[in-house]
């Protein structure tokens, strides 16, 4: 068995469905105090430990604990999965793995060129630019200032750090596993180059059978070529009616550009779509008498037919004014994140009660780890692929739940169209059978 520990929910999935596609049986869990019965023929089993804005230590701790817990099940090989971008605590999380396995060496993969993210001589690249220059240099948590990846993970890290660059790569897999094998001597961790798909082919052929692979998801999804597709993926059982003639549900909290993108082209073909206001979340009472009003026109549109979708603040004005009115009480960016977050997933649980779809979109990594707390949904099985790195999944509960995860920065302009036909679609044929 293969375990992953990924840093947070979103990143789960955009792992998970690289081994989905190739059949493998995919879940994963908040936490592993799920009975060992739900393990049962589970191919890659995912641990999210929602640890990519916790303070190094505490990622540390979160890393290591669910490291030592996925060995005592079993597992034979181990992926860190990390944000696309080098975000978060990414040499505490490396170290906290290799520790917990008394190992020292890791291969770190991070382009994922289906997705924009090259890495060319050591610099990491988004959609062309310099990481230092692109939208992730504002994050309002984990801002991006360096493009350097060794750079940035030695500034995190005691142990010693390397990079292969693309023209070794391109000689092919024996002499990259060559150079590697003489590079474990003096390093304990080793970034790839990736230009394009096919580095990561070599790659995969060069590393397959490394004990501890990590970074982004991309490379998952050359592995099972490999190690070995399985002939058919096991689906849960009970899979959540679709209620037609009603509308679907989608909550956006990132504030990346290709989220604000993705609801500007729903916008303008005739979804519905609703603002939070970050700002009004810092006076409560004047949210707690719109927050109802708004609530029920979106309930009223769903039942209507109407596909909806609930945003946060957006607008870089209104975003700063919220920030400085937060300071002023004393909120952190962190926290007044976290309140968006949490506002969203409780407005999420309202209106699938009371609309009774049990189909949903959210966009954001923060926002779709508290849409999952608030709904109770500590295990899901990783389904069908929509756009790279982004599937659907289903709740591993009584009462199951149909929905996509979606990263703030990933999926192209019309991805939460495709989200709301793919959701549509997925029903099911009598005798419970999904197609």
């Amino acid at each position: 068995m293969i375990g992953v520990v990924a840093d947070d929910i979103t990143g789960a999935n955009d792992i998970g469905i690289m081994f989905a596609k190739s059949n493998y049986t995919v879940d994963v869990y908040s936490s592993i105090q799920s009975e060992d019965k739900q393990l049962n023929g589970t191919d890659v089993l995912i641990l999210d430990t929602n640890s990519r804005f916790d303070e190094a230590k505490t990622a540390y701790q979160k890393v290591f604990q669910a490291t030592k817990e996925l060995h005592k099940r079993g597992v034979t090989q181990f992926f860190n999965k990390t944000c696309s971008v080098f975000r978060g605590n990414i040499g505490a999380e490396f170290d906290a793995m290799l520790d917990a396995l008394d190992e020292d060496f890791a291969i770190v993969v991070l382009g994922f060129p289906k997705n924009g993210r090259k890495t060319i001589q050591g610099i990491h690249y988004v959609h062309g630019q310099p990481l230092e220059d692109s939208e992730f240099r504002h994050d309002p948590v984990h801002p991006m200032t360096c493009s350097n990846l060794v750079d940035i993970l030695k500034s995190q890290t005691n142990r010693k750090v390397t990079n292969i660059k693309e023209g070794i790569i391109k000689q092919g897999s024996e002499i990259l596993r060559e150079i590697i094998y003489a590079l474990k001597k003096d390093y304990q961790y080793v970034i790839m180059d990736v230009t394009d798909q096919a580095d990561l082919k070599t790659i995969a052929n060069a590393v397959y059978d490394f004990k501890i692979l990590a970074g982004s998801s991309a490379l998952a999804e050359e592995l099972p070529a490999v190690i070995g597709k399985k002939p058919e993926q096991t689906l849960p059982k009970n899979v959540p009616e679709y209620h037609q003639g009603k509308g679907l549900f989608c909550a956006a909290g990132s504030l990346m550009p290709q989220t604000f993108e993705q609801i500007e082209y729903m916008r303008a073909r005739g979804a519905s779509v609703f603002e939070l206001d970050s700002l009004c979340l810092l006076d409560k009472e004047r949210f707690t008498s719109s927050k109802t009003q708004l609530l029920n026109v979106m309930v009223t549109e769903i039942n209507q037919g109407k596909n909806v979708i609930l945003h946060s603040t957006n607008d870089p004005l209104k975003v700063k004014e919220t920030k400085q009115k937060a300071f002023q009480q004393g909120i952190s960016n962190r926290e007044i994140s976290q309140l968006v977050s949490s506002t969203l997933a409780e407005m999420t649980k309202a209106v699938l009660q009371q609309t009774g779809q049990k189909r949903f979109v959210i966009a954001g990594g923060d926002t779709s780890a508290a849409v999952c707390h608030r709904l109770n949904i500590s295990g899901i099985r990783v389904w069908k692929e929509i756009q790279p790195g982004l599937p659907s999944c289903i709740s591993l509960k009584n009462d199951p739940m149909l929905f996509v995860l979606k990263s703030g920065s990933f999926g192209h302009r019309d991805f939460i169209k495709q989200a709301f036909l793919h959701l549509k679609e997925q029903l099911l044929e009598p005798g419970g059978v999904v197609r």
